[in-house]
């Protein structure tokens, strides 16, 4: 403002002294050559008005660690930061560097916030308020760049918007990365703010009510915050809130333990032990409690007693670096078991599997499907294999691969892979379900007006036994606020308390027997979908296909006149004797039998 005031000062003087020579021969203040240097510097305080200042963040503490692989292949829910609680009234702000693949331009390979209840992730109790990702991607419900219950996409808002169908992916993903600061916003009674920003791009998700607690305790009015990267890393640098496990200093840490992953259970006599430690890794915990994840080539590798005769080794690797790679003042060391055996030289099926029979059915979200497959069930199978040296013992059915099933009618081959050029076959039967359907009891789950919050209303449990189909019809009504505000499916056992999936109409699922499946949908424009939900009419089919795994399929007839489709294929970790499902809702209401 100083500044300002003297240049403004400078300015009028100059003018002044200039008005009194405009009578004086030669004056210049209203010729076309007269200097333009006071309109120049004008326009420059002018433009200096409109730059966007930088927020000053308060309370600003060191904490350098790296999230995620610097060679960029972490996947989802792969690496995570530090927890961070922040308690109702607060604010918390956090500084990182965010690296993303020069190589891949895919719009959601940049980081996540995930804002949970004060519970460790996957413990008792943990509930997620929802996920918002940096990416900003056409209307704020489409392809997931931000999800969860209590995230209402209205209020998510964005100044780089990604375009996520272009043909080769779209270059400007680059801009998210770079420095990026975090706010997550509690100091107000009416508000619930999140904050992402770079020097290019800025997300908001401004919700204009307090969010409610989801601890169990009431008297817990604390969230957690963490973050996720997935095909990119974070470089975390400042918190204004120190994380459970303390903050880390950027000085240099030497490491203190070490913990393999993926060592082999049995090695080939004859293998070298380089490679046969080639996938090996180690997660190396340092001073100050920070851990990286380190690769086969960072280690150094011996075995105990050796490698050239039969039988069970001791591998002891070394590593000897510092957090910043520097020589460490002194090496540790981890250890783990493996065996060296003889080489298999054929495998044969001494006992077929439990599970021959396998179904599959196809509706119209299905018919266009070509290459459709099913995972082969080994459950009950017993396979022997032969030795160079004329042994021949079992082999573990974990240690062994299998081709997928064709969703065929007929007799299909499964090839059993134990290793290289080791196979052996096994036939099964595949065929097509005939659906039966099932009626609800009541005419209508949830509210009229739409207020049921999710889970807040089921339909009956039905039974599907093995290679059964049982459908359902029903008028589904939306409030049509987000996509998420329609039927839900629950796959589960009889007791309805264990869970194998749950997926929506809108492309969506979670649980354990989800991450396995495939799954996708016809709904194209997804505000145009939406709008023909409040009304459609729906047929659900679920799938017993007989090898622990589970199909469901929805047909969506839309009040715009258009069908769409939508499936999961492959839903595993399904007791196939056990195999229930339900509707619930989400801001909407179904009606049976109209």
């Amino acid at each position: 403002m100083r500044l300002l005031k003297k240049i403004a000062y400078a300015c009028c003087s100059v003018t002044l002294g200039l008005l009194a020579l405009t009578g004086c021969e030669g004056g210049e203040l209203y010729d076309v050559n007269a200097p333009d240097w006071i309109s120049d510097k004008i326009q420059e305080i002018e433009d200096s008005k409109k730059q966007p200042e930088e927020e000053v963040l308060e309370g600003m503490q060191e904490d350098v660690y790296t999230i995620g692989n610097t060679d960029f292949t972490s996947g989802w829910w792969a690496a995570f930061s530090k927890y961070y609680v922040v308690p109702d009234g607060e604010k918390w702000n956090a500084v990182i560097n965010l690296h993303i693949n020069p190589a891949d331009n895919t719009y959601y390979k940049n980081f996540a916030l995930v804002i949970t209840n004060d519970v460790d992730r996957g413990g008792t109790g943990y509930a997620e308020y929802g996920v918002i990702r940096f990416d900003v991607t056409g209307s704020p419900e489409t392809y997931n760049s931000q999800w969860g219950d209590h995230i209402n996409f209205q209020y998510i808002s964005g100044t780089l918007l990604l375009d996520p169908d272009a043909s080769n992916a779209d270059p400007n993903v680059q801009s998210l990365g770079g420095k990026v600061t975090l706010t997550v916003d509690r100091t107000s009674e009416s508000a619930f703010t999140v904050k992402m920003t770079n020097s290019t791009a800025t997300k908001t998700y401004a919700q204009p009510y307090k969010e409610e607690n989801l601890n169990a305790d009431a008297s817990n009015t604390n969230i957690r915050c963490f973050l996720i990267p997935e095909g990119s890393y974070i470089d975390f640098q400042q918190t204004n809130i120190v994380p459970i496990g303390g903050l880390t200093s950027a000085q240099d840490k030497n490491p203190i333990s070490m913990v393999l992953q993926n060592v082999p259970d049995q090695v080939n006599v004859g293998t070298s032990l380089e490679e046969a430690m080639t996938n090996v890794s180690a997660i190396v915990t340092f001073e100050e409690g920070v851990s990286k994840t380190v690769s086969a080539s960072e280690l150094h590798f011996s075995a105990i007693p050796d490698m050239e005769q039969l039988g069970v080794k001791t591998l002891v690797a070394i590593y000897n670096k510092t957090f910043k790679g520097e020589n460490c003042e002194l090496p540790i060391v981890a250890n783990a078991i493996f065996e060296v055996v003889e080489k298999i030289v054929s495998i044969e099926v001494t006992t077929p599997p439990s599970h021959m029979q396998y179904y599959y059915y196809t509706s119209a979200a299905t018919n266009i499907l070509a290459d459709w497959t099913m995972a082969f069930d080994p459950t009950g199978m017993v396979v022997t294999a032969a030795y160079a040296n004329g042994n021949s013992r079992v082999v573990d059915n974990a240690k062994l691969s299998f081709s997928a099933v064709s969703a065929k009618t007929g007799s299909q081959t499964v090839t059993i892979t134990a290793e290289e050029g080791v196979t052996a076959t096994v036939e099964v039967t595949v065929s097509e379900s005939i659906p039966s359907e099932v009626t609800n009891t009541a005419k209508m789950v949830g509210a009229e007006d739409n207020s049921t919050a999710f889970w807040g209303a089921f339909s009956d449990d039905f039974k599907v036994p093995v290679g059964e189909t049982k459908s359902i019809t029903f008028t589904n009504y939306s409030s049509l606020a987000g996509n998420y505000n329609n039927f839900v499916v629950v796959l589960r056992k009889a007791d309805t308390a264990t869970e194998y999936a749950v997926v929506r109409a809108d492309n969506f699922g979670w649980g354990d027997g989800f991450a396995a499946c495939l799954y996708s949908g016809t709904q194209g424009d997804w505000s145009t979908w939406l709008a023909g939900m409040n009304g459609a009419k729906v047929t659900v089919y679920v799938t017993n296909c007989g090898n622990g795994t589970a199909d469901v399929q929805a047909v969506m007839e839309g009040t715009t006149g258009t069908t769409s489709t939508q499936y999961y294929l492959g839903i595993n970790t399904v007791d196939s004797n056990d195999l229930n499902f339900a509707l619930t809702v989400d801001g909407c209401h179904l009606v049976f039998n109209e």
